[in-house]
């Protein structure tokens, strides 16, 4: 099994917080069971290099474990902000030998 990074890019003006924001994040977060290797936490500054979508935001991180990239999509495709005109970037973690550059 992988581990995959999602991060969360949130629409510039997004807000959290509301109780029901928070509920349906808690929702499927917990909808994922052991998939769910780190929660992660949100983010409220940021800064960018390179190209990272101008109208959106990072908005927080989660790892995730699955088969392979099409289950760790499949996860992520019940991700809360994807209602709230956000997006959610999932990418394989490559672990690398310690001591290599």
């Amino acid at each position: 099994m992988s581990t995959f990074l999602f991060s969360y890019r949130m629409p510039k003006n997004y807000r959290p917080g509301s109780a029901d924001t928070m509920a349906a994040w808690n929702a499927w977060f917990d909808s994922m069971g052991t998939n769910l290797v780190d929660r992660g936490n949100p983010v409220f500054e940021s800064d960018t290099l390179g190209n990272c979508g101008a109208d959106t935001t990072l908005g927080g991180y989660s790892l995730i474990t699955a088969d392979d990239l099409a289950a760790a999509v499949a996860l992520a495709k019940g991700c809360p902000g994807l209602q709230d005109a956000g997006g959610v970037e999932v990418g394989v973690i490559t672990e690398r030998n310690r001591g290599t550059a």
